[in-house]
């Protein structure tokens, strides 16, 4: 696949590229949207050949060919991507097009919306593809700017504090994976993540259980683990439709990503020892995040705490990992891996669809809402579909995902796994509720001027909604993928 080696830096750029095309030659605002979804719709293309590529020939990474960049710090331009990378390639690519098109509605500052919104693209694939540490760290910060300025020019209510917030929270966790990162390189000379992926690093020049934790802290911020989510409700009631979508269905997944290919991979003794901890730390999420959705009556806010909900079954099926010494198999991490993808695409659809409503209807609150499906009916079914693959239904994706974080879970950690089972039944009594209470019932008055959403507005629900039935009813091609990846990083944590 020697022809294929430039694949990756395609992927990555085009959407930088788009961006510098839209700064210096395009104008006209029509064209700027244009322009923008047929640079994601080209990317898409790209990401998709790329989890093909993969799918053909599981194992190891592939694409991956490092050059020469830094040389005084031993510092590589390389990129790669494995069974863990290249479904989450392929995500970014397919939400980073749903976005674009999400963003049809944007009038003000055009141009330069779409400039942030490319660029943000390719930080989050830079962050999924990087085999060096420098490198990855550098994406890891690239993706700041874009949502901060996404948020506080183009976002509503406290825009400017929920920007704010975004930003001190990421810088944080920024400083805290500096610390590491060094910690790491001055004690073994190298930046490569795939040859750290292979030593033993519990001789640090700092305790390993340190610089562990300084990791950890960097990637908990960012999926986010309770307590350290407080950014998440406030950035996603606050961000454009589109940026929550970016937000929720890829960036938050640079944590889980970071926790399996940094943690998981390069300290197995350290994460097999406080393994527990995390399993608790996961559960306590998942019904925290549970308990305060039931309590909102914002759409946005409902779903961004829901988030944290479902972001603690990636905890746990890492944690599962704490037996793997034990004879623990891949699937718990398996499971974690497909809960990233499934809640991308399940909670991508929810933010686009809240979008429709407030677009359409103008407000966000449940008790002011309801009988939308008689004026949307389209929306309401997607709506409605959404809903149900959130709370788990069989044959979506959201099913699958927790099925296999449960399996792969129980034989490790059986009451954290039971209390996490919770979790469902209250995301089940929430989302019931917020359907129930938005789309049926009397038509109001108020919205008897509502429209269904348009062509270029549907584009996006449909590409997800397939993505999520597809993934539901025939899962094992992803699934095969993803386990190639797991079972490369269970081979470090022994017999």
């Amino acid at each position: 696949m020697s022809e294929e080696k430039w694949l990756l830096t395609l992927v990555v750029f085009l959407p930088t590229a788009g961006a510098l095309g839209i700064a210096l030659f395009v104008r006209d605002a029509g064209r700027v949207r244009r322009f923008a979804a047929g640079v994601t719709v080209a990317d898409l293309a790209l990401a998709t050949w790329v989890f093909l590529l993969y799918a053909r020939e599981p194992g190891g990474f592939q694409l991956a060919v490092p050059y020469g960049w830094i040389p005084l710090l031993n510092a590589h331009y390389y990129l790669g991507v494995d069974g863990l990378s290249a479904p989450l390639v392929l995500l970014t690519g397919l939400l980073g097009m749903c976005a674009a098109f999400g963003s049809w509605n944007i009038q003000t500052r055009v141009r330069e919306y779409f400039v942030w919104l490319l660029l943000l693209q390719t930080a989050v694939m830079g962050v999924f593809t990087a085999l060096d540490f420098l490198l990855f760290f550098l994406f890891w910060e690239m993706e700041l700017m874009p949502m901060y300025f996404l948020i506080s020019v183009w976002g509503t209510g406290r825009k400017e504090y929920s920007a704010m917030k975004f930003l001190i929270f990421t810088i944080l966790g920024s400083a805290f994976m500096l610390v590491a990162l060094l910690a790491v390189y001055f004690s073994t000379g190298t930046l490569d993540m795939v040859d750290l992926g292979q030593r033993d690093l519990t001789n640090l020049k700092l305790p390993a259980q340190l610089v562990y934790a300084l990791f950890f802290l960097a990637f908990a911020i960012k999926l986010p683990v309770w307590p350290l989510h407080t950014w998440l409700p406030d950035a996603h009631t606050d961000a454009p439709t589109a940026v929550s979508v970016m937000l929720a269905g890829v960036l938050i997944k640079m944590g889980g990503y970071g926790m399996i290919r940094v943690l998981a991979t390069m300290f197995p003794e350290v994460t097999a020892q406080y393994a527990g901890a995390l399993a608790v730390l996961a559960v306590v999420s998942v019904l925290y995040g549970a308990v305060v959705t039931v309590r909102q009556t914002d759409l946005k806010r409902m779903i961004a705490y829901s988030s944290v909900s479902h972001m603690g079954y990636v905890v746990l099926g890492i944690s599962s990992l704490g037996a793997a010494a034990g004879g623990a198999n891949a699937l718990g991490l398996n499971g974690a891996a497909m809960q990233m993808f499934a809640h991308g695409t399940i909670t991508g659809l929810l933010f686009l669809l809240v979008g429709q409503v407030y677009d359409k209807a103008h407000t966000r609150h449940i008790p002011h809402l309801g009988g939308l499906a008689s004026r949307m009916p389209f929306t309401a079914t997607v709506f409605l579909v959404a809903g149900l693959a959130s709370l788990g239904l069989p044959s979506l994706a959201g099913f699958v995902a927790e099925v296999m974080v449960f399996l792969g879970t129980f034989p490790v950690w059986g009451w954290p796994t039971i209390l996490a089972v919770v979790g469902i039944v209250l995301t089940a009594g929430y989302m019931l509720w917020a359907i129930q209470r938005v789309l049926f019932g009397p038509a109001l008055e108020r919205f008897a001027h509502v429209k269904d959403a348009s062509l270029v507005e549907a584009v996006p629900m449909v590409a997800l909604l397939l993505v999520i039935v597809l993934v539901g009813v025939y899962p094992a091609p992803l699934a095969d993928v993803f386990n190639a990846g797991a079972e490369q990083v269970v081979l470090r944590f022994g017999p």
